[in-house]
């Protein structure tokens, strides 16, 4: 570790990346044993990693660059950030479910800078379960040899499109956790592709980002656009990293199996709440501290963690079976969806319905306003 004040800013988002990992490592030593944790005690446990690394990053960015301003995953967004020339891009840990599994080592920390007009210019991940950082000045890709080529997707949100577009290449899916695990698989060779359309935010990526393209890889949108960071809306819902060989491919297929068309960061955030209906996964699902959820009239969640907290674990939510017929459209800061929601009641399925409005001023959800009609349409 080096303990020089006057870093170069690729050495800096190292330091702090190995510095954050080392705290992680420990906090698990201790609390994470070979028995597996309930599933209400990992995901504590998850939230103590996060919020303890996210607290040495910012006093070590303080420290060392304090002029600069920062993006982080477990801090409020300061839109101050938007007329800064230089933005630290923070995910002090990323693939928390991982994290809170016995000997699962998918899961990093995430240390990126963006400069105006450069885009990002430094950044490292590490992967502390492996003993590694890697950095985006002395990174550099390596190539597998295998028959197949290796897509990794999200272990448990993977595209749609997925299997059919392996299949198109000839390849095969391999699923994993993390965003920065499975870029530095690729980055490592073991893996020819990283495709990411369940969403994501501006910090799951723009590290790993920052390191591949340093190396040579492929990363873009899966419309075949540019990653952008630093923007007022922080969500970046989807992404491709790959050997650069293969990107036409890929991007061909998936444009194909999708219509070309990529999610508005605003209509992500929106699906990304419906999914949790249905997957009980809300960890990526941003909700303002005071929003509130309506449904027919009554109100049915009176803060952010009080809906995080009945998606997750809610019994009205362990009926609903399946998402049809879904629509989106766009007005301003507001998204509105309409879909059918099919449940299971005893031995039968029964489905509703329903209209969703979520205003969507900033980086958070704000409210949310259900309609429900007995019946499909």
């Amino acid at each position: 570790m080096s303990t020089e004040y006057e870093l170069d800013d690729a050495q800096l988002a190292a330091d702090l990346a190995a510095r954050a990992g080392d705290l992680l490592l420990e906090l698990r030593a201790r609390e994470l044993a070979e028995t597996p944790l309930s599933k209400e005690a990992a995901r504590d446990l998850s939230r103590r990693g996060d919020t303890d690394a996210n607290g040495l990053l910012l006093r070590m960015l303080a420290e060392h660059r304090p002029g600069d301003a920062v993006l982080s995953e477990e801090s409020a967004d300061d839109t101050a950030r938007l007329a800064a020339p230089r933005v630290w891009i923070i995910d002090p840990l990323d693939g928390s479910r991982e994290f809170g599994l016995p000997g699962r080592v998918d899961w990093a920390v995430h240390v990126a800078l963006w400069e105006r007009d450069r885009g990002i210019t430094a950044a490292a991940v590490a992967q502390p379960a492996l003993g590694r950082v890697y950095r985006s000045d002395t990174c550099s890709a390596a190539v597998g040899e295998r028959t197949r080529p290796r897509i990794l997707v999200s272990d448990s949100r993977p595209p749609e499109f997925a299997a059919p577009l392996a299949e198109r290449i000839a390849g095969e899916l391999e699923p994993m956790g993390s965003a920065g695990a499975k870029a530095m698989a690729v980055l490592r060779g073991e893996a020819d592709a990283y495709v990411h359309a369940g969403g994501q935010w501006e910090w799951d990526s723009a590290a790993p980002v920052g390191v591949a393209l340093a190396a040579g890889l492929h990363c873009s949108r899966i419309d075949g656009t540019p990653l952008l960071y630093n923007e007022p809306h922080p969500y970046l819902p989807d992404l491709l990293i790959c050997r650069p060989d293969l990107a036409s491919a890929l991007l061909s297929g998936i444009a194909d199996l999708t219509g070309g068309a990529a999610d508005s960061p605003r209509v992500a955030m929106a699906r990304e709440y419906l999914g949790s209906l249905l997957s009980h996964d809300a960890s990526k699902v941003r909700l303002a501290a005071d929003c509130f959820r309506v449904e027919n009239g009554r109100r049915t969640g009176e803060s952010g963690s009080e809906i995080v907290r009945e998606l997750e674990t809610g019994a009205q939510y362990l009926p609903l079976t399946a998402i049809r017929d879904l629509s989106f459209s766009e007005f301003g800061t507001d998204v509105v969806a309409r879909f059918q929601l099919d449940m299971s009641v005893g031995d039968e399925t029964h489905t509703v319905s329903l209209t969703e409005h979520f205003a969507i001023p900033g980086a958070e959800i704000a409210a949310i306003t259900a309609i429900i009609e007995p019946g499909a349409r």
